[in-house]
C-alpha cells in the first residue's frame, strides 16, 4: 500500500472515532439546548443556550430545586425547562397567598421572580406519586407549569436531563444549578 493510501485510511479511521465519541457523547452524556420564554427569569433568559446534563441522573435521583428539562405531552419536538419543587412521596400546595407548602410546611426558598397570584390545580393538595415531580418556573406568573392539568407532574421517566452550565451569551457563562 503506498504512503498516501495509508495515510487516507489512517486520518478517515480518526476521524470516523471522533465523530462516534462525538455521537456518544451528545446521547448519553450531554447536549447543548435552548431556552425559549420568559418561565425561568431571572435565571435562565429567552436566547440562552445551555449544556443539558444526562448522566447525573443514571447516578442519583433528581434532587429539590435543580432545573430539568423534559418533554411537551403534545406531539412537537419542544421540551420544558423547569425547577423541580416537589419530590416524589411529598405533597404539594399552594395557597392563594403565593406560599408553596411540602408536606403541609411552607417552603423557605428564593427561585421565584414574584408572588404567585394562581396556584391553579395546587390550591388542592396534590399529593405525587413515587415517581413524580412538581415543577414550577422562576418566573412563576409567567409559566405553564406543574400547577396546570397540560403539565401536571413530571414523570422521572420523562426528565431528559438537568440544565447544567450556560454556555450563551458569553457575558453570562456559568453554572445554572447552583447550590
Amino acid at each position: 500500500m503506498n504512503k498516501k493510501l495509508k495515510d487516507f485510511l489512517s486520518t478517515s479511521l480518526y476521524l470516523l472515532c471522533v465523530l462516534g465519541v462525538c455521537l456518544l457523547i451528545l446521547k448519553y452524556v450531554g447536549q447543548r439546548t435552548d431556552v425559549y420564554g420568559r418561565s425561568m427569569m431571572p435565571t435562565l433568559q429567552d436566547g440562552n443556550s445551555i449544556i443539558l446534563d444526562k448522566i447525573t441522573y443514571r447516578l442519583h435521583d433528581p434532587e429539590r430545586f435543580d432545573i430539568i428539562v423534559f418533554p411537551f405531552r403534545d406531539s412537537s419536538n419542544k421540551n420544558y425547562i423547569k425547577r423541580i419543587i416537589g419530590l416524589p412521596g411529598e405533597t404539594v400546595q399552594i395557597d392563594t397567598d403565593g406560599n408553596i407548602y411540602i408536606n403541609g410546611e411552607i417552603l423557605s426558598e428564593s427561585y421565584g421572580r414574584e408572588v404567585m397570584t394562581n396556584p391553579g390545580r395546587a390550591i388542592s393538595s396534590i399529593t405525587l406519586g413515587s415517581d413524580e415531580y412538581f415543577v414550577l418556573g422562576d418566573n412563576r406568573n409567567d409559566s405553564e407549569d406543574s400547577r396546570f392539568t397540560e403539565v401536571g407532574n413530571v414523570k422521572r421517566s420523562e426528565i431528559l436531563g438537568r440544565a447544567w452550565f450556560r454556555i450563551w451569551p458569553f457575558n453570562e457563562m456559568g453554572l445554572v444549578n447552583k447550590k
